[in-house]
């Protein structure tokens, strides 16, 4: 344990995902030994992302607008929307630059002992979107473990009575894995491979 300020900053880098009591420490002590305008510039960001990061209004994307640029880009197709569960997949996806519709961020899967459902999720949201008859093919694209599985299930029972196409990524992503991690190559081919979930 250490005294005051240094502690409170250990305890609150501690909080972020990913990072233990070792890690927070090691961060803590390096942002002791930075440079005054470095640290500052740090604390500049984090207040500004706080400010002006928003939600998409549209597929609940990280934006600074009221619109992310995917839903504002006339070139991306509006037939096909691509189901995620955070918005970091969009960015994996994004990187293969092989799908060029549009997305739906779930903000989870589902996870009964999480104590996260449906209700939690933008499940409400993703149906109203689908209500026009735009859509012709959703794409299922959430992680390949127990619980993505479980929320691909669910939306896919959820749509069967639209007249929609409903595909799931192919394999080549690893089973207990986060599309986060997947490599352009592999999730390129997944994507282009995806099957009917149904």
């Amino acid at each position: 344990m250490y005294e005051g300020v240094v502690q409170d900053l250990i305890d609150e880098l501690g909080r972020l995902p990913g990072v233990g009591p070792k890690g927070a420490q090691r961060m803590a002590f390096h942002l002791l030994q930075a440079d005054a305008a470095d640290v500052r510039r740090l604390a500049d960001v984090l207040v500004e992302v706080k400010a002006k990061a928003r939600f998409c209004s549209v597929c609940f994307n990280v934006s600074e607008d009221e619109q992310c640029r995917i839903c504002r880009d006339p070139r991306r197709d509006p037939a096909l929307l691509c189901v995620v569960e955070e918005y970091k997949d969009v960015v994996a996806i994004e990187r293969t630059r092989e799908f060029k519709g549009r997305y739906h961020v779930l903000g989870g899967a589902i996870s009964p002992i999480d104590g996260i459902g449906p209700d939690q999720l933008r499940m409400r949201e993703l149906m109203t979107r689908l209500a026009d008859g735009t859509v012709t093919e959703v794409i299922l694209a959430t992680d390949p473990n127990l619980e993505g599985e479980a929320t691909a299930t669910f939306v896919t029972r959820m749509l069967k009575d639209l007249d929609l196409t409903v595909t799931r990524l192919a394999s080549g992503l690893p089973v207990g894995g986060d599309l986060e991690y997947a490599d352009e190559v592999t999730l390129g081919r997944a994507f282009a491979g995806r099957r009917s979930a149904r």
